[in-house]
């Protein structure tokens, strides 16, 4: 076993919460003070900000027409994603899982960045130039960000883009369509669909010399850790950002709905982007409800303060 550094623990301690309902303990009531909806107020404090941390999830990219595989209705076939995104789905049956993620890398091919998206990127590259800093922490595998042109990113849950070989461990970007000839035209997502059951063999593998080991997509699956050295990363941003917006998530998959809480009990102002409330809003100083690509474009636009480059 490996004893990861302090903060890292506290971030990876939480992992597995998403799997096991019955480890979270129950919220204790407390009597909070309602968020502001007042977005003058917010545009203030935004105006004076100089490093902002923009935590986002799939409610951002929910609004470019990307599946989310959450809540009802939300199936691959006749699984959810949980029963497929983890490392002993992939032992038992690497096809179906490669299918799956198949389909997901086509869909992404095919979407482009919404309002919110675009409106984080242009807002990084502009305070940039003031010497201000955006960082953006996603949970979020869509590379939609990258491809609306943010540059300071952190993508916590890994990449769609990105294989891992199973037997070297090396990671690479991989933007191939379809990812291996074997799964062209495969991983139709209606439920009547049978299993492609692709040998092993002919699954995407590894490029590397002397290996071709069975690839993998380069994500975090249920049950396994986030990468030490982006939570380290993540952390340092959380503990010196003198704002924080919470945009498109349900503030209840762990480590990420740890972070904004962690950065509002320091008396540092969050704002929430959301279609509707969370566990997390009444502990955060706004709350903006409606689509975020609505919402979230007049919260970052140039401020009458700002210089104009």
């Amino acid at each position: 076993m490996t004893l990861l550094p302090l903060h890292t623990r506290r971030f990876v301690s939480q992992v597995y919460c998403i799997l096991n309902p019955k480890s979270r303990k129950k919220p204790v009531s407390v009597e909070m003070a309602r968020p502001s909806s007042n977005l003058a107020d917010f545009r203030e404090v935004f105006s004076k900000a100089k490093h902002i941390a923009v935590i986002t999830g799939a409610g951002v990219s929910a609004e470019s027409g990307v599946p989310t595989f959450r809540g009802a209705g939300g199936y691959w076939r006749k699984w959810q994603a949980q029963h497929l995104a983890t490392p002993e789905a992939f032992a038992r049956n690497p096809s179906r899982v490669w299918e799956f993620y198949h389909y997901r890398r086509e869909v992404m091919l095919t979407k482009n960045p919404n309002p919110a998206h675009i409106a984080i990127a242009e807002c990084e590259a502009r305070l940039s130039k003031q010497g201000r800093k955006v960082v953006v922490i996603t949970q979020n595998i869509d590379e939609l960000h990258r491809k609306a042109g943010t540059r300071n990113l952190y993508e916590i849950h890994g990449s769609l883009f990105k294989t891992r070989c199973n037997t070297c461990g090396s990671v690479r970007e991989n933007y191939k369509s379809p990812v291996c000839p074997a799964l062209d035209g495969k991983g139709a997502p209606d439920p009547d669909v049978e299993d492609a059951k692709i040998p092993v063999e002919n699954l995407p593998r590894c490029e590397e010399k002397d290996c071709s080991g069975l690839l993998r997509p380069n994500v975090v699956w249920f049950g396994e850790t986030l990468d030490s050295n982006v939570l380290g990363e993540v952390e340092k941003e959380l503990e010196i950002c003198d704002l924080c917006l919470v945009v498109g998530t349900s503030s209840v998959v762990y480590p990420a709905a740890m972070f904004a809480p962690q950065v509002a009990s320091r008396g540092v102002p969050v704002a929430e982007f959301n279609m509707e409330s969370t566990p997390a809003t009444t502990s955060f100083t706004f709350h903006f409800q409606g689509p975020c690509g609505t919402t979230l474009p007049p919260a970052l636009a140039h401020h009458e303060t700002e210089l104009m480059s």
